[in-house]
Order: structure tokens, then sequence, then C-alpha cells
């Protein structure tokens, strides 16, 4: 083993290593199918630069300004971009490096910056290059990290997207290679002088891997059995778009299937778009009229219409020209590598820009607004609207009577239902007459008997089981799905037209009074922002937004006249006519459920002095931990001494005496006494014994070298041996 290290540098050594660095690289491909990396050539060139360094074993010190500067080149290039190595530039680094640190302490790992985990990637590039040096040079045992990489791959072919097919070639042919160079010169090291000619001489190494390929591409043109159980990713896929039954826990956000609802879902604070508006409201992309039991589905067979001039723009307003309207604008621009094929919009929309120049395409019964370009669906990164923001009169939402007739059923059909869901809808809205009234009355009722918003432990219907009954009469908990698919069925059941509408609240502000002419907001609109509500028809009015789900209050504008003002306060806090006092939350209540569903890190009090504590709580713990490495390393040599007498002391034998003299020579080394290439073990001996004084050296390699071409050890001179390596080690160390 000892010769081997002393001939680190030599060609097979290095085509060892080499194939560890492509094996690794397996590991990063899929990244780019798998996950939100854009790119991987910075990685992989930091990759070479680590493995690169490793190979020439260069003095720790030299070893860990190149790779920590290499580190610092890599994320100023994708993060900073200027001013490299100046002081703001290190202030940048520190101020980044609390806020990560501050989130890591309070477990907000949705609050990491990209910056923070780019550099944990990349020191962990760091470290396998060490890893994977110590197992491919040194030991020689590839057989682990090679299985490992087989399962990987076969995991990541399975159960995702990437495609493993020619990676696990790839991996055969250099695990082959690897396993068969390892192995040859462990036998190589055995025989010492005896075949330093064949060591020398790298030509063994071309029939290795003629071997291999060989073998390579019979496995590959091979015929091969047809999968014997079907493909489990669609299956996945599904899962993860809320498909199927069961209770599995799924991640907030928006997507296309909404034909099965229900069950538990984890919050995601990951952005998803920042917009530029001048007021909240709700981001809406489309809704649906189908509602089968279990969830909603679209009866629109795809039916788009283009929208050439402000004439054809005038369809996609939701709303009639009667109601009252102010023109304004935004600006939408998506984030990461977010795919949404449709606009995403404020109500009253009447166009839309983009440096793409795309087409519009307007879906009538969706509302789905798509842009297209040659033809084919696209997601757009940025693009303005212009809009004419509506403000409903309630006065004429009080006189609007229930003649649709615009309408036919298509927004009051329900499948079968039991008829205890009827039987409520009449109950709730019993004592009022019109239409407004019935809705408020309706839209009010969940905040005042017993249910409960929250997004864990929500059941999945059973099979026989209807999902607006199971919520009204059994669980009562739920989040806004829950709630704005029960308001829609219990409104249809009442013969009034509604739909459910989903999209996104308006987020969280970021900037105040910027834009064009300084009156608008900059709004980061999150996957946890993903919403649905109800839209109600109304007579001359048109379709108008409500929200029924606790701890969201609806953005849309109403607005009454002032000589009415009494009959709207006496009105719109309707409430079902048999518990008058639970007609509305305390505001605090609202409030802290708001907290609980939309805020993206809990609100502490103290933060000022929570931060100053953290942060000489990270400085004193990155000084202490910084003393131990540092009294570790120096006294590295006196714990790997008293480890390896323990080993020797346990086990004894050929194995432990050769492991123990081994260590000895890497100590001589250490302290100065170097073996050369081109000595032999007696002349190493010698010098080792004139620097100490001692002739303990000659002993134990007389006895080494009888035990390794001689095959003479006995107990008797194990003990011997034993004592004699102690001695020489508490000598050396001092």
């Amino acid at each position: 083993m000892r010769s081997n290290t002393d001939q680190k540098t030599s060609f097979y050594v290095s085509l060892l290593y080499l194939c560890g660095f492509f094996l690794f690289l397996e590991w990063l491909y899929p990244l780019r199918d798998i996950t939100d990396t854009a790119g991987l050539s910075l990685f992989v060139m930091y990759a070479v630069l680590c493995f690169t360094v490793s190979i020439f074993q260069l003095k720790w010190w030299v070893s860990f300004l190149i790779k920590g500067g290499g580190m610092l080149v890599v994320l100023n290039f994708l993060f900073v971009g200027a001013g490299f190595l100046s002081p703001e530039w290190f202030s940048l680094l520190l101020q980044d490096a609390m806020h990560n640190l501050s989130a890591l302490f309070g477990r907000e790992w949705y609050a990491l910056t990209p910056l923070f985990r780019s550099g944990l990637f990349l020191l962990l590039i760091w470290l396998m290059s060490y890893l994977l040096h110590y197992w491919f040079v040194v030991m020689k045992r590839v057989l682990l990290f090679i299985l490992l990489t087989f399962i990987y791959l076969a995991v990541l072919d399975t159960f995702t997207i990437y495609d493993g097919g020619m990676a696990i070639v790839r991996t055969f042919f250099l695990a082959f290679v690897a396993l068969g160079m390892a192995n040859l010169m462990k036998e190589l090291n055995r025989e010492s002088i005896r075949v330093n000619r064949v060591r020398k001489t790298p030509i063994w190494i071309l029939p290795l891997i003629g071997v291999v390929l060989f073998s390579t591409l019979v496995g590959f043109a091979a015929p091969k059995l047809e999968p014997q159980w079907p493909d489990p990713v669609p299956f996945i896929k599904s899962t993860a778009e809320n498909a199927g039954y069961g209770g599995g826990i799924q991640k907030v956000g928006y997507g296309e299937d909404d034909s099965r609802l229900g069950g538990s879902f984890v919050q995601d604070h990951t952005p998803v778009f920042e917009a530029v508006a001048e007021a909240d409201h709700y981001w809406h992309i489309e809704s649906k009229d189908v509602y089968t039991g279990k969830g909603w589905e679209s009866s629109s067979g795809g039916g788009y219409s283009q929208l050439d001039n402000s004439s054809d723009w005038e369809i996609a307003r939701t709303f009639l020209p009667s109601v009252e309207t102010e023109a304004r604008e935004a600006e939408v621009e998506f984030l990461g590598n977010v795919s949404i094929e449709k606009l995403v919009h404020p109500y009253g929309i009447t166009s839309a820009y983009s440096y793409d120049m795309p087409d519009f395409f307007y879906d009538v019964e969706t509302t789905a607004i798509q842009p297209r370009i040659n033809g084919e669906d696209v997601s757009l990164d940025r693009y303005s609207l212009f809009y004419q923001q509506p403000t409903f009169s309630l006065d004429d939402l009080r006189e609007a009577g229930n003649n649709d007739p615009f309408l036919d059923d298509q927004y009051t059909r329900l499948p079968d239902m039991p008829d205890r869901v009827g039987e409520l809808a009449e109950e709730i809205t019993e004592a009022f007459g019109t239409r407004y009234e019935k809705v408020k009355a309706v839209e009010q009722y969940f905040g005042a008997n017993g249910f409960t918003y929250q997004t864990t432990d929500v059941p999945v219907p059973e099979e026989d089981e209807d999902y607006v009954d199971q919520f009204l009469f059994e669980s009562k908990v739920g989040y806004c799905d829950n709630y704005s698919t029960s308001m829609v069925v219990l409104l249809r059941s009442l013969d009034i037209p509604a739909r459910w509408a989903k999209g996104f609240t308006s987020g969280e502000i970021k900037d105040h009074n910027i834009g064009q002419n300084g009156e608008q907001d900059l709004y980061e609109v999150t996957n946890a922002n993903a919403h649905s509500w109800v839209e109600v028809y109304f007579p001359e009015i048109g379709w108008v937004p409500f929200e029924p789900t606790q701890g969201f209050s609806n953005p849309t504008d109403f607005q009454a006249e002032l000589d009415n003002s009494s009959g709207l306060e006496q009105n719109d806090a309707l409430e079902a006519p048999e518990q008058p006092e639970e007609r509305e939350q305390p505001e605090q209540d609202v409030e802290e459920e708001e907290d609980t569903e939309t805020a993206a890190s809990p609100v502490n009090g103290n933060d000022g002095f929570s931060i100053q504590f953290s942060w000489w709580y990270i400085v004193l713990l990155a000084i202490v931990i910084g003393v131990l490495l540092y009294i570790a390393y120096r006294k590295r040599f006196r714990w790997q001494s008293k480890l390896v007498a323990k080993k020797l002391d346990r086990t004894g034998g050929p194995q432990g005496f050769q492991d123990a003299y081994h260590f000895l020579i890497k100590l001589l080394n250490h302290r100065g006494v170097v073996k050369h290439p081109d000595q032999t073990l007696r002349e190493y001996a010698y010098e080792v014994d004139k620097a100490y004084q001692t002739d303990d050296m000659k002993k134990l390699t007389n006895r080494y070298e009888q035990m390794l071409y001689k095959n003479e050890y006995s107990e008797a001179q194990g003990q011997d041996l034993t004592q004699l390596w102690k001695d020489l080690i508490k000598r050396i160390l001092g």
C-alpha cells in the first residue's frame, strides 16, 4: 500500500481516479432534469478543479486556497458579477451568510437564498473530491461507490422523468475498468519489487479495457425482456397533481388537474412571480363549471378564439359595461423555472403585451387566456397587463333579480347529491329574499358553524362519498378548495349560477411607491398564495367574486351609496338568523388565521434582540469550532497512533502489524524522515534509526520482511513487534 501511495502520480493511479471523477459526474447529470438547476457547466468545471488538486496532493493550505478561491469565483459569476473581492463584495457575502444562518437556526428552510444553497452544493463537490481520492487511490475500495451510483441512477430512472439508460451503460463500463485496475494494483503491490516492470508499463490496461468494452457492447445490443411491472412515473405524477384516492400529502401550488380534491398539503413559499400593481386583487387564471362529486372539470372542449383587437378583448371581461371601473396597469415577471401556459391577470383585463410578441387566445367557458407563438402554447416570462379594475355597487347587487337571460343550466348543474346538502342551503337562506342576500348568507355561514381552516389531517372522500357532503357534515376541516367548492354547490342547489375560480391571491408587498407614476407596489407571489374562490352571476352586472374561506378577505372593491349606508350595515353582515351572536369573527382572530395561512415566517415581537443574539452566538460558536478543529489537526497523529495501537492489541496477526507498519512510515514521512521510491526498506530503516538514535526500526523491518516474504509469524513474535512499534512511536512523537 505504501509503495502505491509513493507512486500516486503514476499513470494508472491517475486513470483510476479519473474513473472516479466520471462516476461522480453521473451523480450531477440528472440534476438538469429533476431539479431547477438551469446549467451544470460551472459546477462541472469546479469539480474538475477539485479533483485535479486532490490528485496532486498539495499542501493542505494550498489546496484550501485553490478550492476555496474557485468556489468564490463560481459564486461571484453566478450571483454577484462585479466588484470581486471588493469591500462591498465581502459585505454582500457577509449579509447573505448572516441571513441564511439566521434562517437555519430558525428552521426556515424556504428562506435560504440561492447563493447559499449553491455554496453548499459546491462545498459538497469539494468534500467528494477528498472522499473519492481516499476510496479510489488510497484504499482502492471502489465497489461501494459503484453500487451507490447504480442504485442512484436506477431509482431516478424508475421514479423520475430522468432517462438513465445510457448513464447506466457508461457507469457499467467505468465501474468494471475501475474494479479491474483496483484489484490488479492490489495484487501488484503484494509482489513489490518483482513486478516494477509491469507497474511502469501500462500496456496491461488495454486488454482490460477491451474486455470491458466488448462486454458492454454485448449487454447493450442483446435482446431484453419487456418491463415486468407498469411504469410508476405516471402514477407518481398524477399523485403529485392530486389525482387518485388516498390521504397523501401534497405541496401547495397551482396545478391543472382539479378532478380529485382533498387531502393534506405542506406549505411552499417558493416565489412564483413578482408583480408591479397599484392595489390588491385576485390573480385570476381560469374558472371551472362541472362539479363531479370529487372535484372540478371543465365542459369546454378547448374552444379558444383569438384576441386581435380591443373589441375582441371585451369578451375577456367577466362583468358587463355597466360596472364602474378604473383603468390600471400591471407588470408580471415569473421567477425561476416556473411554467404556466396561461395568462395570470386581474379581473377586467383589456389587453396584454410581451416582448415575445405572442398571440393571445381566450376560452369563454374557462375564462382562461392562452399565449401562443407559431401556434404552440407558451409560458411567458414577463408581460404587461392593462385592465379596468371593477367596483361593484352593493345597491345594484341587491336590486339584481333572478332573471339570467344569457345563461342556461350550465352553472346550476350538479351531480346526484345527498338530500341534506340542498336542505342545508335552504336552511341557511330561508330568511333572505334577494340573490345577493342569499349569496352573502352562504359565504358567511362557514365562519359561524364550527368550520376550521387547516392544511394537515384533511381527509379525502371515499369512492362512494361526495367531497362537499363530507366537508359540510363530517370533517368540517379543510382549506380554500373545500370552502369554495362547498359554496358553489350550495348556491347551485338554490339555482343560483355560480362557478369555481382559481389562481393566486395578491401576495406580499416587497416595495412601495414604485413604477412609472410612483403609485404602484412590488408584490411577491409564492406557491403558498395559490388559491380558489367563488364567482356568482348577477343579471345586468356579470360575474362577481366572493370569498368563503376563513382567514381570507375578498380584495374586490364593493361600494354603497351614501344614503343607503345604514341599509348596508344591516344587510352586508348576513348570517344564519339562529346564531346572530356569531356573525363575524373578531378582527384579531382573522388576522391570526391569515398569518397561519400566508406568512412566510413566524412573527416575533423581539426580532431585533433575536438577531443580535444569533450574531454573537454564531461568532462564538465559529471560534470554538475553529479552535477545536485546529487542536484536532495538530494532535491527529497522536490520536491515530492510539487507534492503531488499540487495533493492533485487539486483532494482532500479520494484517494488523502490516497496517501498523504502514502507519509508522506515514508518521515518519510527516516528521521529515521521507522514504524515497528508490530506497529499500532496510536502507530506509537505517536512516530512521540514525535520526532517532535507536535500532528499533531495523528490528521492525527485519521482522516485517520475514513475515511478508517467508510467512514467518508467531504470537510471541507479535507481542515483541507490538512493543517495539509502541516504543518507536513514543520516541517519534516525543
